[in-house]
C-alpha cells in the first residue's frame, strides 16, 4: 500500500515527556530548543521526566500550522504538568495518536484530554492497544502485570476512538499513521518476555500494534517518529518508506527499545542499519536505553541529537 503523503515545510516535535531532563544544559540551537527553568525571572520552573513518552507534533505548510498529540506519558499528571509549566495551549490540537497500549504511553491521556477540551476529537490507534491481561514474564514464578487501556475511560472524556490496523492519513494527508508494521529484518524479533492471557492460555505478545507517525519535509525526506518500536525501528523506517513512497530519510526519532540484556545484542546491528538508512538526524528517546544511546552517539556523532523532556526540535526545509 502506497499513500500520497503531502510535503510540508516544517515539522516541530515538542516532547512533553521523556526519560531525562537537564535544565542546566543551556545547549539550545536553532534546531534544538531546550525548556528553560525560568519563571518570573527566577530559576523555579520545573520540568518532569519519567519513563514515558509524549509529544506535541506540529506540521507547517506555508503559513498554516496544524498539530496532533502523539502518546501521553506514564503517570496521570506528568505530561500534563509539563504542558502547564511550558504554557502550552492544547486547544489547537486536531487529532491524537496512541502508538501502543502500554502504560508509559497512555497513562496521562485523561488529563491531556482535559486540556485539549474538544469533545469528539479523534484518537487513532491499532485495535490491539486494548489487549488485556498483559504481563512481563521474569520467570515461571514471577510475572509483572501491565495496566490495560480501558475503552470506557477514553470514551468518558469525549474522545472518538478510531481503530486502524492499516496506514491512515491525518491532517488532510500531511501526516501518516503507519498502523501495523511488518517485520522485515532478521534481528528485530520483539520483546521475548512479554505475554498475555488469552482465556486461560498463555501467549507471547508481539505488541503488533506499536506504530509510528511520518511527515514528509519538502526537499529533505521523511521524519519518522516511533513510540517504542517494538516491531523494530529499522522495520518501522523501512515500512514508512514503503507506505509513503519516499526513499529519503530526514529524521529517525523515538523510542528504539534497545535497553536491557534482552536487547543489547541488537544495538550494533541496529546502529549499522541506521547508518545505511543515512538520515540527516537521529534522535533516540525514552526506551532506547543508555548503552544504545551512547553507542549511537559515538557511531553517528554528526547526526545525533539529544532529546529531553520539554525540548522542541525543529526540522525544516
Amino acid at each position: 500500500m502506497t499513500l500520497k503523503l503531502k510535503e510540508v515545510d516544517k515539522v516541530e516535535i515538542l516532547t512533553l515527556q521523556d526519560n531525562d531532563i537537564d535544565v542546566a544544559a543551556f545547549d539550545s540551537t536553532e534546531i534544538v530548543q531546550r525548556a528553560m527553568p525560568i519563571k518570573d525571572q527566577e530559576i523555579k520552573n520545573s520540568i518532569l521526566a519519567e519513563h514515558g513518552f509524549s509529544a506535541l507534533v506540529t506540521v507547517t505548510t506555508r503559513d498554516r500550522a496544524r498539530s496532533i498529540l502523539f502518546d501521553f506519558g506514564f503517570s496521570e499528571h506528568g505530561a500534563a504538568f509539563n504542558v502547564d509549566a511550558l504554557g502550552i495551549d492544547l486547544t489547537t490540537i486536531e487529532a491524537m495518536v496512541l502508538s501502543h497500549g502500554h502504560m508509559d504511553h497512555f497513562g496521562g491521556l485523561e488529563q491531556l484530554a482535559e486540556r485539549v477540551a474538544k469533545r469528539g476529537i479523534e484518537l487513532v490507534l491499532h485495535p490491539t492497544a486494548f489487549r488485556k491481561s498483559r504481563y512481563v514474564k521474569i520467570s515461571e514464578e514471577f510475572k509483572i502485570n501491565l495496566p490495560s487501556l480501558v475503552r470506557e475511560k477514553i470514551e468518558n472524556t469525549g474522545i472518538s476512538i478510531v481503530e486502524s490496523k492499516d496506514p491512515r492519513m491525518l491532517l488532510d494527508d500531511s501526516l501518516l499513521f503507519l498502523g501495523q508494521i511488518p517485520k522485515q529484518t532478521d534481528f528485530e524479533k520483539g520483546f521475548p518476555r512479554m505475554y498475555y492471557d488469552d482465556d486461560g492460555q498463555e501467549k507471547w505478545d508481539p505488541i503488533e500494534e506499536d506504530t509510528g507517525i511520518v511527515a514528509n519535509v519538502k526537499g529533505k525526506g521523511l521524519v519518522v517518529l516511533s513510540g517504542c518500536a517494538h516491531s523494530g525501528i529499522i522495520n518501522t523506517v523501512k515500512y514508512a518508506r514503503e507506505v509513503a513512497g519516499v526513499d529519503q530519510i530526514y529524521v529517525v526519532m523515538g523510542g528504539f527499545h534497545l535497553t536491557g540484556a534482552d536487547f543489547e545484542p541488537i544495538i550494533e546491528p541496529t546502529t549499522e542499519a541506521l547508518k545505511a538508512l543515512n538520515p540527516q538526524y537521529i534522535v533516540p528517546t525514552h526506551c532506547t536505553g543508555r548503552k544504545a544511546i551512547m553507542h549511537i552517539e559515538n557511531e553517528m556523532p554528526d547526526k545525533f541529537l539529544l532529546n529531553m523532556s520539554g525540548t522542541k526540535i525543529i526540522f525544516a526545509t
